[in-house]
């Protein structure tokens, strides 16, 4: 008897449970052709059309004399912006000025300025006074010359003011310089450079981390409250790509050039509002973000860099022992 009325139960639920499992599957088939759709849409077709200089006729690097920040200003001049650099060295400002001007035929200015310090802001205003901006692309950073645990960071205190002056201050400082007039055309980029660092704790690294963290959330905030004007503001966190900062001089499929990496990442702008940039790096993101978990990915990312602590002071040590014996031999 109960088993005649447990298969009637059975019976009575088969329908129901084929129509939750039909949903089901028709909902996660709708979930993966939308994801294979948005990633064609953003790796494959693009947005490239959308920085022109109907934006404005002026665009602003800062950081724009070496790596990610010299190929944003080539890729933007190439697209006929006007542009203004800024960075610490005129004479290499000097240099990408020229360069700029020469290959692509657009109007440039530079403004030298050290942006560990807090009274430049002023020489910046008045050197973007009265400019057309379209375009603000916030790339200047710093990092360490080595990882290291946090109190035996050389100069702490000065490297504490100086990082947080680079890559935090920077950001918000030239935002509120460039926003404004933006927000009165309803028209405007701004893309802040944060770092795939950012997207979780690095230990070794934490400082760096911790800041270009904040760039990420201070871009996805700003973003909603200023997407109504028509102002796009992108938080871009890129891995590796091989530039000074990253000390890598062989680019591969998943450390490009930054001239390649900045290509790819332009194409996404208007279309994601926090972009990897690239799509390799996207693959990675979403594995570090979605798949791994987190403590398995501080623990690997310590790990890392705790191996480049020990090489690097081990090569700083058979520096200075050679340079001791130079030194005795003289």
């Amino acid at each position: 008897m109960n088993w005649m009325n447990a298969e009637e139960t059975l019976r009575r639920a088969e329908t129901p449970l084929f129509w939750v499992g039909a949903f089901t599957v028709a909902s996660l088939a709708l979930w993966l052709l939308y994801r294979l759709l948005s990633g064609f849409r953003i790796w494959v077709l693009g947005n490239g059309q959308l920085l022109s200089p109907k934006l404005g006729k002026w665009a602003v690097v800062t950081g724009a004399t070496d790596g990610i920040g010299k190929s944003y200003a080539e890729e933007l001049a190439r697209r006929g912006f006007a542009m203004m650099l800024i960075s610490r060295s005129q004479d290499k400002l000097d240099d990408v000025a020229k360069s700029l001007k020469d290959q692509f035929k657009v109007e440039t200015r530079t403004i030298a300025v050290d942006f560990g310090k807090m009274d430049i802001y002023k020489k910046i205003e008045a050197g973007l006074a009265g400019l057309e901006i379209g375009v603000l692309v916030n790339n200047v950073g710093v990092s360490y010359a080595y990882p290291e645990y946090y109190l035996h960071i050389p100069d702490l205190d000065n490297f504490i003011t100086n990082m947080i002056n680079v890559n935090m201050t920077s950001v918000c400082q030239m935002t509120r310089l460039v926003l404004p007039r933006m927000a009165e055309r309803s028209k405007g980029v701004i893309l802040n450079i944060s770092s795939a660092s950012g997207m979780y704790p690095l230990p070794l690294l934490t400082v760096y981390s911790a800041s270009k963290a904040f760039v990420d959330f201070f871009s996805r905030g700003l973003q909603e409250e200023y997407r109504r004007h028509g102002i796009i503001i992108q938080s871009v966190l890129p891995f590796f790509v091989a530039t000074k900062m990253t000390r890598i001089r062989k680019p591969t499929l998943d450390k490009p050039t930054p001239e390649r990496y900045v290509a790819a990442e332009l194409a996404t702008v208007g279309l994601q509002g926090q972009t990897n940039g690239y799509f390799p790096h996207a693959v990675m993101g979403w594995l570090t973000t979605k798949l791994v978990p987190i403590n398995l990915v501080i623990f690997f990312g310590a790990q890392m860099n705790r191996q480049q602590r020990t090489g690097y002071l081990q090569r700083r040590k058979l520096r200075e022992q050679r340079n001791g014996q130079r030194l005795k031999s003289e």
